[in-house]
């Protein structure tokens, strides 16, 4: 998925570089897709919303006590594609549809949002395009597919900023096919723009990021750097995809257990916990993590079962692996960005 998703993001800078006609198509196919979007001032378009009960809210029971709330920062958390199903033959995902919306409420909603829960966390369900947009060869269907999704998401963020944000400070946080759009989101709302002054951090976890993906937003250097964006791509030590030898431009990457930049591994034993499909276990010591050749490396991590573990891609582990690495690195930098601006 990761390898096709940096094929189709190369695809869609060279179609706005060379080919005026692009520039059209999307134009007039933007003004068809607007016409069915979400009414995001109805609950049931949100995921996750402060205002209702869902999946995000939960705490996983080892963490509950340390758990706090600060309702003075919001999260806009974008999930990662949950319409995978291979009988499924849509282009895009139904809002209406109850099954794939509890599906992704009880996979990427508990499971990785509620990593950001000591927040007013945000999540907009979206016209996701089905995982194999990432690899069909109709590279034009894959694009038509994309901008559907990413219209629903700059219209939640809109609603959001207009009717919900009410001045607050921000976090972004994205997985997969959420960081897929929530890079173009940034860059259309954030990077050297005024809203830039309200970015705590950006978590934009699961993708390749390219070094020349922003003109003024700089990667995080530091655990407790604000007005920044960190993320990483999590593989079994020893592993470079062939895709990732083929990228054409450097890349972004953050250790999540040091959130630096350089290559210095962080083993397990600094790793705090690591939450899985079992919500309510706690598992210490997990894994470490390395930065090396544009991904982040990682010992086999260790659980009962684990000798199933297979493949070398832990793609759909890269928030759970760090999740209390995460937490506790949240709370660093909204504390350094209420200093930095007096609140």
């Amino acid at each position: 998925m990761i390898q096709n998703s940096v094929c189709f993001l190369i695809f869609v800078l060279l179609l706005q570089a060379c080919a005026p006609s692009y520039t059209k198509l999307i134009s007039d196919y933007r003004t068809r897709i607007l016409s069915n979007q979400a009414d995001y001032s109805n609950l049931e378009y949100w995921a996750a919303h402060p205002q209702k009960k869902d999946p995000s809210d939960s705490i996983p029971r080892p963490l509950q006590e340390v758990s706090q709330f600060d309702s003075s920062i919001d999260v806009f958390f974008l999930h990662p594609t949950t319409l995978t199903a291979n009988e499924d033959t849509s282009a895009n995902a139904s809002l209406t549809d109850a099954a794939l919306n509890a599906k992704t409420d009880y996979s990427t909603i508990l499971l990785q949002a509620s990593a950001f829960n000591e927040y007013r966390l945000y999540s907009p369900r979206y016209r996701q395009a089905h995982i194999r947009s990432y690899f069909i060869a109709d590279t034009i269907a894959a694009l038509k597919a994309f901008e559907i999704a990413y219209a629903d998401i700059k219209a939640a963020f809109q609603y959001y900023l207009d009717h919900l944000n009410q001045g607050r400070p921000i976090i972004i946080a994205s997985h997969s096919q959420g960081t897929t759009h929530a890079i173009r989101l940034l860059k259309e709302y954030f990077d050297e723009k005024p809203l830039e002054k309200r970015l705590v951090a950006a978590y934009l976890i699961g993708m390749y990021i390219p070094k020349d993906a922003f003109t003024h937003l700089k990667i995080c250097e530091r655990p407790d750097q604000t007005d920044c964006f960190c993320g990483w791509r999590t593989y079994k030590i020893n592993t470079i995809p062939e895709f990732v030898r083929k990228e054409a431009s450097p890349h972004w990457v953050t250790n999540p257990l040091s959130w630096t930049t350089d290559s210095t591994e962080v083993t397990r034993v600094k790793n705090e916990g690591s939450i899985l499909r079992k919500f309510n276990k706690l598992y210490p010591q997990l894994s470490g993590a390395r930065i090396s050749n544009g991904v982040l490396w990682t010992n086999k991590p260790k659980f009962f079962g684990s000798f199933l573990l297979k493949n070398p891609n832990y793609h759909v582990g890269d928030i759970n692996l760090y999740y209390v690495s995460i937490r506790n690195n949240l709370r660093k930098r909204v504390a350094a960005y209420k200093r930095l601006n007096g609140s």
